[in-house]
């Protein structure tokens, strides 16, 4: 191969967006896990203040219709990895805990992840929190591109106790770790140690927590700043989501004292919708819960800033997905190769600077098992089963007023757009572990 073509394979020719700064961006993904469309200062909410998380919509873009590709983790994770449907390569459902997943979870490794790419490009990858995209060796987060990982394989991990699930420990690299401090604080602290660590260097952080995802478990110096709030469990959960806020701060903080916060690309958002009944996470005004494909499993606190491109206090409502991280990301990275297979999302700049106009997506589709829904412009069909319903999101954001019987045209029109995407998929890889279950006072799927 000539010395050439070896460069532009490996990525390391610059667009010309990258090339405008004279340097590559950092590149910075959080994302929380459960929490409730309702529940950040930005979006509406009032009862637990999250100043930190809300100003990187404030110095940025807030996507008013910011989406997940499933309404529960694991999936979701992997579309987000992939930037394609998870469901074109049959990870469809949640596995389970560790001891009932099927021996066949994990990210398939036909599919290349966003850190591959960028750690093929000399960017510094490091993961920290949770990962839920596989428990075998082969699947670990260090043979999927990242460089260093600080977390837990599994869905779920107490925040106080490291040692509390044998089988899911707490791990640096592949090594337990008995970590002592809360688990936020903890993977703020790795966090800001891998900026410190990689600054000199174009570096990609995914940072996976876990908050606000059950067990509910906060310290005193949290839950203190509630004392207000009768209910017990929403006290704890205002706790655990001010300590996420807290380590968002932290991570920003880190980003400005080493002089990089201009042009650090920095996303926010939620895995899933809240699942209220267990956790008393607050998803109003969209209808229902995690696990199901109304708004308020799918729709999700979505938010992208980078000083150096994107003016601040922007709000963007055409739809949006997770799955339009990874090829933004790899464009604002420079890197100009041919991903290893078509992806699903787009890269969002263009649209943010005005360089392209219109909706990034003429649609976006849903699969969870029987639990499907499409939505294209404003109009969203969902289809439980045998029920079918059509909703106009401009005027019904609660879908609240099913309109398919007045509709029926449009109704057979978005049934044939699904039809034909769902012909590309495959059939899921391994059954449902437990995920999406109506029976949310019993658990978390």
């Amino acid at each position: 191969m000539k010395r050439r073509e070896f460069l532009v394979t490996a990525g390391a020719a610059l667009s010309p967006l990258a090339g405008q700064t004279g340097q590559r961006p950092n590149i910075v993904v959080i994302l929380a896990d459960d929490l409730g469309w309702g529940d950040l200062g930005v979006q509406g909410g009032t009862e637990i203040p999250t100043p930190n998380i809300d100003s990187i919509a404030k110095q940025g873009v807030r996507f008013t219709n910011g989406y997940v590709s499933c309404p529960v983790c694991s999936p979701t994770r992997a579309g987000l990895m992939t930037g394609r449907y998870q469901q074109r390569f049959g990870h469809e459902f949640n596995p389970g805990p560790v001891q009932q997943a099927e021996a066949n979870f994990g990210l398939p490794l036909s599919e290349t992840t966003l850190p591959q790419r960028l750690k093929a490009a000399g960017y510094a990858t490091g993961l920290v929190g949770k990962w839920h995209l596989g428990y075998k060796p082969e699947y670990h987060p260090l043979r999927r591109g990242f460089d260093e990982y600080f977390g837990f394989l599994g869905g779920a991990h107490s925040y106080v106790d490291a040692r509390a699930d044998a089988l899911n420990p707490i791990l640096r690299g592949a090594d337990p770790v008995d970590e002592k401090e809360y688990l936020t604080d903890a993977f703020a602290r790795e966090a800001v140690s891998f900026i410190q660590r990689h600054q000199g260097r174009p570096f990609f952080l995914y940072a996976a927590f876990n908050a606000v995802h059950n067990p509910l478990q906060a310290p005193e110096k949290y839950t203190s700043r509630f004392a207000h709030i009768a209910d017990p469990r929403r006290r704890t959960y205002a706790g655990m989501l001010s300590a996420l806020d807290d380590a968002v701060g932290r991570i920003l903080t880190a980003l400005r004292e080493a002089g990089l916060e201009r042009n650090t690309l920095v996303f926010f958002l939620s895995d899933n919708g809240g699942p209220t009944l267990v956790t008393t996470s607050k998803n109003g005004p969209l209808r229902e819960y995690k696990g199901t494909v109304y708004e308020g499993g799918i729709r999700v606190p979505f938010f992208l800033k980078w000083p150096a491109h994107i003016p601040a206090a922007k709000v963007y409502d055409h739809p949006v997905i997770a799955l339009d991280i990874h090829p933004t990301c790899t464009a604002a990275a420079g890197l100009t190769d041919k991903p290893p297979k078509p992806l699903d999302g787009v890269d969002l700049v263009p649209f943010l600077t005005g360089k392209r106009t219109g909706a990034p997506h003429d649609a976006l589709y849903w699969r969870f098992g029987e639990r499907r829904a499409i939505r294209q412009g404003d109009w969203k069909l969902v289809m439980n089963g045998e029920s079918t319903e059509l909703f106009n999101l401009r005027n019904d954001i609660g879908e609240q007023n099913n309109l398919a019987a007045a509709q029926p045209a449009r109704v057979k029109e978005l049934q044939a757009s699904y039809q034909a995407w769902n012909a590309q998929l495959m059939e899921p890889l391994w059954a449902r572990g437990g995920a999406g279950r109506r029976g949310q006072r019993r658990r978390n799927p």
